[in-house]
């Protein structure tokens, strides 16, 4: 069933009857006789949706025909700009044509009646509480345009309007980047990948890091595709190999840049395989924990790059590299750490691979 198609439920009072992708009301006040005598047209029936560019907000049904011209504005709180449509001799749809802020909530004055003469009022309108949703795919979408994927976006039709999802294609921009790091990309859903990206969108933009799209987020998404603020960062990537020697890779822009020997954890206290964003950065700290012989350490490192837990890029003195060593983070050499460190900023992804 269409989300939008109208239910003439005729006599009924009232009731709720849930739809896909809809709510829909019936409201029901006078016999249709006593309401014409009085020159009220009742509303046999109201769909009402969530709040989108491209459905509309409202659809009602009247007794007798009306002319959406004559109808008065559609109350919305926070105030948007709508138009009516005359979709039938007797049905009208409310349509946005103001800009709509993602998670935002909106209430819309849904009438039961109308009374018509020169012009038309409503009556007996009530409150409808509804939100804009912010799909996944939409995120994608912004955040391509913006250059914080691996990924492009072209739209099916062109149109300047970020404050509305667009039909279109996502085509992976850098080739060379290894396949594991491609099987993870999922148009339209949450996945490492948009996790990153955001982080790294939140962190240029001054947002708390959470690879979450709050309100403030999207926000700052849709101003920023149109003042067309892209990423001034290239797309950096890093793979660890636990192979033998164990060593990094760092992609700059879809390129193997630098190659380095590393040393990963211990059996006792492996370094995670997977891939995750990093998270927190220090130049210089402090690593403090307990050995697995159960004494307590206090190691001075510097270019630290935090992506998992506890485990992280970082600089370590070692007698040599390429082998497992450390207690679950990734420790290079002092000229590789302070290389590696410029190209790993909040929300660039590492993978870490057995082999």
């Amino acid at each position: 069933m269409s989300p939008l198609l109208a239910v003439n439920l005729g006599t009924v009072k009232r009731c709720r009857v849930a739809v896909v992708g809809a709510a829909l009301v019936v409201a029901s006040l006078l016999p249709t006789s006593d309401a014409q005598a009085m020159g009220v047209l009742k509303v046999t029936s109201t769909v009402t949706s969530t709040v989108t560019a491209t459905m509309p907000v409202l659809r009602l049904t009247f007794s007798a025909p009306v002319k959406a011209s004559r109808l008065p504005r559609l109350a919305v709180r926070p105030a948007v700009a709508t138009a009516w449509q005359q979709i039938g001799p007797n049905a009208v749809q409310a349509v946005v044509t103001g800009q709509l802020q993602p998670l935002a909530r909106y209430v819309v004055g849904v009438p039961g009646a109308v009374r018509c003469a020169a012009r038309c009022t409503f009556l007996a309108v009530r409150a409808h509480a509804t939100a804009v949703s912010a799909t996944p795919l939409w995120e994608q979408q912004l955040l391509a345009e913006l250059d914080y994927l691996p990924v492009t976006f072209t739209p099916l039709v062109d149109s300047s309007d970020p404050t509305q999802p667009a039909a279109g294609t996502f085509s992976w921009a850098y080739p060379h980047l290894p396949t594991g790091l491609v099987s993870q990309w999922r148009p339209g859903q949450d996945n490492v990948i948009t996790t990153g990206a955001l982080m790294a969108f939140q962190d240029v933009h001054h947002l708390a890091t959470t690879g979450v799209a709050n309100a403030a987020t999207w926000n700052a998404l849709i101003a920023a595709v149109g003042a067309r603020q892209v990423d001034p960062r290239p797309y950096d990537y890093v793979v660890v190999s636990e192979g033998s020697p164990e060593n990094l890779t760092l992609y700059v822009a879809g390129t193997a840049k630098f190659h380095a020997l590393v040393n990963t954890g211990i059996s006792i206290d492996p370094t995670q395989t997977g891939t995750y964003p990093v998270y927190l950065r220090f130049i210089n700290q402090i690593m403090t924990g307990y050995n697995p012989d159960g004494s307590y350490y206090a190691d001075p490192v510097t270019w630290v790059s935090y992506f998992h837990g506890g485990d992280a890029l970082h600089q370590f003195y070692r007698a040599t590299y390429g082998w497992p060593q450390s207690l679950g983070c990734v420790e290079m050499t002092m000229p590789n750490a302070k290389y590696v460190w410029p190209y790993t900023p909040i929300g660039t992804l590492v993978t870490v691979v057995a082999s």
